[in-house]
């Protein structure tokens, strides 16, 4: 009798697991479409709510006067070198050397930026965090690379082919009239093919963009992990008036 009530709970377990088991499932069609995320979307007045005071708080730190431009600054400007891209590359090379110091290492020799990673103008007048972000919106940090003299002469020789204003501080390089190098000097003595030179500049850069390939033999690189839009607000904080100007450091000489 014990035999039988098992086996026909075995029975009665087997039939409920057989009769529900589901039917299988097949996709037979797929429909979507766009909704655009734009301004013609209606705004829900609850979540405008929500947000207003952290957009109002944002707006807030990024609109707060850092320094003062007693003119406007742009990359636009003739020659080989810009008073914007100066600045940058003054900030970067200043930040560089700091930290590197404080770390107990050599510090930077040079910098090198991009003339075409400057993004906005710095307008006259009240300068911001917002401008930082305006200049630069990328998430570039600030690295380190150990140049050999080799690589030093053919990061000049691109400077000088591409014959754009792209930012250097630290160095200078005199081209002749006919486009000839005349002079490169760093930290103000002359060029040693012999000796190797700590760069400072951006990640993008530091993996050969803009065509910079030299960067990429790089004995040693190293990322500070310090933005380039950081240190420029920094140096906005602890700066009253940018005095920013075209100088000597890239020129091509006037054919007599």
């Amino acid at each position: 009798m014990r035999n039988l009530k098992m086996q026909l709970i075995v029975l009665f377990i087997t039939i409920s697991f057989v009769g529900c088991k589901p039917e299988p499932v097949y996709l037979r069609a797929l429909h979507a479409h766009q909704t655009p995320i734009d301004s013609t979307l209606p705004l829900a007045d609850s979540l405008e709510a929500f947000v207003k005071p952290y957009r109002e708080h944002v707006n807030a730190v990024l609109d707060a006067p850092l320094a003062y431009a007693p003119r406007t600054l742009s990359k636009d400007e003739p020659g080989l070198n810009t008073a914007i891209g100066n600045l940058m590359a003054d900030i970067v090379f200043q930040a560089a050397d700091s930290l590197e110091h404080m770390a107990g290492r050599k510090g930077a020799d040079l910098a090198l930026l991009n003339h075409g990673g400057i993004r906005s103008i710095i307008s006259k007048g009240p300068v911001t965090e917002r401008t930082a972000y305006e200049v630069m919106p990328f998430e570039n940090t600030i690295y380190l690379a150990t140049l050999s003299g080799t690589q030093i002469r053919e990061l000049v020789r691109y400077l000088a082919d591409q014959g754009k204003a792209h930012p250097i501080a630290g160095m200078q390089i005199i081209l002749g009239g006919g486009g000839f190098l005349e002079s490169v000097s760093i930290g103000g003595r002359p060029f040693d093919e012999q000796q190797s030179y700590r760069v400072a500049t951006s990640s993008y850069l530091i993996s050969g963009g803009d065509g910079m390939t030299f960067f990429l033999e790089a004995a040693e690189t190293r990322d500070t992990g310090y933005r380039i839009r950081n240190a420029m607000t920094d140096y906005f904080k602890a700066t009253d008036t940018l005095r920013a100007v075209q100088d000597r450091r890239f020129v091509k000489e006037q054919t007599p």
